[in-house]
């Protein structure tokens, strides 16, 4: 299921220069803020679970998210380059699922890691709240990689509407409307975050169960659906 050439491919394509630069500003922006909050206010739990839920949660986790899982494949279907990918004797389905393993790798490596040095950064990890928001980080990552990467199948305009979402519904309506927040990923990843700190400083409005299911019904719905988008995706001179 997992072909080494086209996850090379897929690397190189998404930490080209130009891309990888984009990846490390809000990360770097992320370290930034930490260190000037932690020198202003000192170590803080409740200033630290703001940042990380509204800043590194809410707002990079999922713009990094559509920046890895639209890049993976939407660049080159939009200049056509895909047909000679397809074209080679590879499953349309393992070259779905490799271009996921390596948005989920690239998402995770520029969102957890420095959520948990931002975390360790605002109050050495006090009340778990470090390690709590870095595992929701890596648990985001996956619904989110999996989730751009079927819009990059599905739409031209693929980082269009991966940024609105990321930064309309899960920043905006994911945070502040009651009933927008069961259907947002972050939500569903800050129940695991509750659960591992438990010190009341962590809170979900969905329930550690219904996110587990949520997490992983979307993550294999949408690498189904943008497997079968590739599998109806014609070559040229194809029936």
């Amino acid at each position: 299921m997992y072909n080494p050439t086209v996850a090379r491919l897929t690397y190189r394509a998404l930490l080209g220069r130009r891309r990888a630069a984009i990846l490390f500003v809000l990360p770097a922006l992320l370290i930034v803020i930490s260190v000037a909050v932690r020198s202003f206010s000192g170590a803080d739990d409740q200033v630290t679970a703001d940042l990380l839920g509204s800043f590194a949660l809410a707002t990079m986790v999922p713009l990094i998210g559509v920046i890895a899982g639209t890049g993976a494949i939407g660049p080159e279907i939009d200049d056509g380059s895909i047909v000679y990918l397809l074209a080679k004797p590879v499953r349309r389905s393992t070259i779905i699922f490799t271009k996921l393993i390596v948005a989920i790798a690239v998402t995770m490596a520029f969102s957890a890691i420095p959520t948990l040095i931002a975390g360790f950064i605002l109050n050495g990890n006090g009340q778990q709240i470090a390690i709590a928001y870095t595992v929701a980080a890596l648990v985001a990552s996956i619904a989110y990689a999996a989730v751009f990467l079927l819009l990059g199948t599905v739409t031209r305009h693929a980082v269009v509407f991966g940024l609105v979402y990321a930064l309309v519904w899960e920043s905006l309506f994911g945070s502040l409307v009651p009933g927008a927040r069961t259907l947002s990923v972050q939500q569903w990843s800050l129940a695991l975050a509750q659960r591992i700190g438990e010190n009341g400083v962590i809170s979900s409005d969905v329930g550690l169960p219904l996110a587990v299911i949520l997490l992983v019904g979307v993550t294999a719905a949408a690498t189904w659906y943008a497997g079968q988008k590739l599998r109806t995706l014609k070559l040229a001179g194809e029936e």
